[in-house]
């Protein structure tokens, strides 16, 4: 294992939306006992991320108010409405300097777990691959591990899909780790939320 492959790696954890298709702040919806927000971050901190970022802007004292307690950096998101690119840009300029890598998490999964997170930090830092990459069945979603290196092509490629666009130019050099299909579910209009409720009891 290479020496810098030693580094902290980061959580961010794009938590900053305004959730149009629900018409609520679906972050704040209770799952299984807690929000689906602390749930994904409290899953990112079980994975021993550090530091975990969360990037917030829709009612984002609400958010913070949820999150009270637990150990994570707030970076507040003043572009929030124009997109999810605005979010992971945020998030990415402000991991501080002394971390090796991130991994890239979306708050609305809530059936990725802390062991998934984790398996991705342990791919990496058994390899030299700048980018460890998520597939359910052929489908490339979040989590994502993106090394330092690719930092700054995260932070100046512009609009929506940036994320995408750099996994397109890196995906020769990536790992890529296999998840179940069911795990890809987000949750996007209230019929995702009452399916997820019913499943997990």
């Amino acid at each position: 294992m290479r020496p810098e492959r030693l580094h902290p790696v980061a959580g961010v954890v794009l938590a900053a939306g305004t959730s149009t298709r629900m018409g609520k702040n679906k972050l704040l919806f209770q799952l299984d006992g807690e929000t689906i927000l602390k749930r994904a971050v409290v899953r990112a901190l079980a994975a021993r991320l550090d530091p975990v970022l969360v990037v917030v802007g829709h009612e984002a004292e609400l958010a913070l108010e949820e999150l009270s307690g637990l150990p994570v950096q707030p970076v507040w998101n003043p572009d929030y409405a124009s997109g999810i690119h605005s979010s992971l840009s945020a998030g990415i300029a402000a991991i501080p300097t002394g971390v090796g890598a991130a991994v890239v998490v979306l708050a609305d999964m809530p059936l990725v777990t802390d062991r998934m997170i984790a398996t991705l930090v342990e791919r990496y830092r058994e390899s030299e691959a700048p980018l460890v990459i998520s597939d359910y069945s052929g489908v490339q979603a979040p989590p994502t591990l993106y090394d330092r290196s690719l930092f700054d092509e995260l932070h100046r490629t512009p609009g929506e899909g940036c994320a995408k666009q750099v996994v397109r130019h890196h995906r020769a050099e990536a790992l890529a780790v296999a998840w179940p299909r069911a795990a890809l579910t987000d949750v996007d209009r209230r019929e995702d939320f009452e399916r997820l409720s019913d499943e997990l009891g």
